[in-house]
């Protein structure tokens, strides 16, 4: 009796720490997507299913891998901005995921300092806007009258530059999802225009005619419904490696700006900035002639077949 009364308490137990176990597995979390907004410690991030909220606390790693193998780099949370590309794993549900650890690679990383440095401006145009109200308060009655009608169309232009804000995020979501499918296959895209943009030893600024050249390439995109700019940056041989290597992503990324915050192509229709460092030189690296053409960036304008009509 007493061994049947044992057994049948081991097996109570035995059920409930098999239901624990499984309502502890069940609050696991894995997810990945693109950052729209972060408040403090709580992102809000847009998945395939969904909004998800994160939360980061002083205990969730956040990493990139580096190289080929498996190894990751921790780095500070205030990488975490709008537009970045990450995965996630913590524990709660999709309405609130406390997180253990965020992973993200630096391409994404990079890209979505380029769209941040694009929307930079206008914050401070608004901050700008709001300090000149606050300063013509102390004005005469007349003077606020007229100012007034300035704060009127400088809200104007704020809830204009949020609706661009909004569709500019839009954007990163959809740069994320469609880049690796747009070039995956590249026998499904004609090669329509190219042009290529060169810098001073050391430098990644754009002369003038640089923007022309990336001005006219990008009128030309804007005729065509399905259509990507790729761009990739280049270094001569000069200097070390890996200067050389940083060097590369900087002018690809100063075209890419110009193209989202100048030209006004979407962000969905830019490849991500490619840095390709010394590799693939257009010319020999033993003249001053064949590394001033190395020291450049190459843009490719890929039009759909299907837009195109199969041509």
């Amino acid at each position: 009796m007493i061994r049947r009364k044992i057994g049948i308490s081991v097996s109570l137990l035995a059920v409930c720490l098999l239901s624990l176990g499984s309502a502890l597995a069940a609050d696991k979390i894995k997810g990945k997507g693109v950052i729209t907004l972060r408040s403090g410690n709580s992102l809000t991030v847009e998945t395939d299913d969904g909004t998800a909220t994160v939360i980061v606390t002083p205990d969730t790693k956040v990493q990139h891998p580096i190289g080929l193998g498996a190894r990751k780099k921790e780095v500070g949370q205030e990488v975490l901005i709008p537009g970045l590309k990450l995965k996630f794993e913590g524990t709660g549900d999709w309405a609130q995921v406390t997180a253990t650890t965020i992973t993200f690679d630096q391409d994404d990383l990079s890209l979505a300092k380029v769209i941040q440095a694009g929307l930079n401006p206008t914050a401070q145009r608004q901050a700008s806007n709001m300090a000149a109200y606050q300063a013509n308060k102390q004005a005469t009655d007349a003077e606020i009258a007229s100012n007034q009608a300035a704060i009127a169309a400088h809200q104007r232009e704020i809830d204009a530059s949020k609706q661009e804000i909004a569709a500019n995020q839009e954007g990163i979501q959809e740069v994320a999802q469609s880049t690796q499918k747009r070039f995956s296959d590249l026998a499904t895209w004609y090669v329509k225009g190219e042009a290529t943009v060169r810098f001073e030893v050391g430098d990644s600024s754009l002369s003038e005619e640089s923007k022309q050249e990336i001005a006219a390439l990008a009128k030309q995109a804007l005729n065509y419904l399905g259509f990507v700019i790729e761009v990739r940056g280049y270094a001569d041989s000069t200097g070390k490696l890996a200067d050389n290597q940083q060097l590369s992503k900087e002018r690809a990324q100063a075209v890419v700006a110009y193209l989202l915050q100048d030209c006004h192509v979407p962000t969905k229709n830019v490849a991500a900035p490619g840095a390709m460092g010394e590799s693939n030189p257009a010319a020999s690296n033993e003249t001053n002639y064949g590394r001033a053409e190395n020291r450049r960036v190459d843009l490719k304008l890929l039009v759909n077949r299907g837009v195109a009509g199969g041509e």
